[in-house]
């Protein structure tokens, strides 16, 4: 009997792991692969959320810049320390998107906060992530799937506790989600030439126009 749920219509259910299990890293690769493999044709986009002025809320552009540093094949990356995602420039970059990729399947990483017995742990779900709910910031929702790391306990003072979270918290779990997302990469396939055909045609025509609107120096 095939049991598998994608039969059926459904999502898979989220992952819920800590950073410190053993399996973490091949607990969330699985899954990871399970919500991409369907969207193979399709550009995969990853948008890490954040920013370095803030402990906290660096987990995302530092997973963006290890990301940077690998040889991904199938992963586009958004959002680094050098050149971060934030609530400034948000709905910018992710129009920037939209414009650089057809039909981008996006997979939106960010910081949150949680109960104190969730420090630590590290959610892999469909849908968009909410940026800026910690803090009661009011953000466009962004990602066709999602991956939050809770970084700290939350329920008062957000900014207060974003800016004093431990950097040690922050870097293995910015090092957990980052293997986990090169994993995922090594195991997809290439994107066949057809798809890479097809994507540069119905980009060329956003891609003209940009370049008839650049004003020469």
């Amino acid at each position: 009997m095939n049991t598998n749920h994608r039969l059926f219509g459904k999502n898979p259910p989220p992952v819920r792991v800590h950073m410190e299990e053993a399996s973490a890293v091949e607990q969330l690769s699985a899954q990871l692969y399970e919500m991409t493999e369907n969207h193979i044709r399709r550009d995969l986009v990853v948008v890490c959320i954040g920013t370095d002025r803030s402990t906290g809320d660096s987990l995302g552009p530092l997973i963006g810049s290890k990301l940077e540093n690998e040889s991904l094949r199938r992963f586009h990356i958004y959002g680094t320390l050098a050149s971060p995602v934030h609530a400034v420039n948000l709905e910018e970059r992710y129009a920037e998107i939209l414009k650089n990729h057809y039909r981008p399947f996006i997979l939106a990483i960010d910081a949150c906060l949680g109960r104190t017995t969730s420090v630590g742990k590290i959610s892999l779900a469909e849908g968009p992530v909410q940026p800026g709910a910690a803090v009661q910031k009011s953000l466009p929702a962004i990602g066709d799937i999602h991956i939050t790391g809770i970084v700290n306990v939350g329920g008062m003072m957000e900014y207060f506790v974003l800016q004093n979270t431990r950097l040690h918290t922050v870097m293995q779990m910015a090092d957990t989600i980052a293997t986990t997302i090169k994993a995922t990469d090594d195991r997809l396939p290439d994107l066949s030439p057809t798809a890479s055909l097809l994507r540069s045609l119905r980009l060329k025509p956003s891609l003209e126009l940009k370049r008839q609107n650049e004003t020469p120096m």
